[in-house]
């Protein structure tokens, strides 16, 4: 039974939420995006473009890379947790993995705004 409240450590019910919701939030963007490839007759360098020109389609992207970094969080957290013993290699592994998952963001940030 949690006894403090005041910590700023997340509990199992809140990684349940923050997965499943990422995950519906992921797999909205990939419907949206396999639709557009499917729906669209001629997918040129103009049209793609376009697509990704307009502000909503930029949010949502960005949102979908945060979703996608809070996710592999959530997921590495609970897999070094289980299947690394040693505390130094979980430590460093997912200290690698989440800087890896950061940058992807960032890689992320500037490909959309580059544009």
């Amino acid at each position: 039974m949690v006894l403090n409240q005041a910590t700023l450590k997340r509990d199992g019910v809140q990684d349940y939420v923050s997965l499943r919701a990422t995950a519906l939030i992921i797999a909205a963007y990939a419907v949206f995006i396999v639709g557009y490839l499917a729906l669209t007759p001629e997918l040129t360098y103009e049209a793609w473009s376009g697509l990704f020109d307009n502000l909503a389609m930029k949010a949502a992207t960005i949102i979908t890379l945060i979703c996608i970094m809070v996710h592999t969080r959530i997921g590495l957290w609970q897999v070094l947790t289980d299947y690394v013993k040693c505390s130094t290699m979980r430590s460093v592994l997912g200290f690698v993995l989440n800087l890896m998952a950061l940058a992807y963001v960032a890689v992320g940030l500037f490909v959309l705004w580059g544009v």
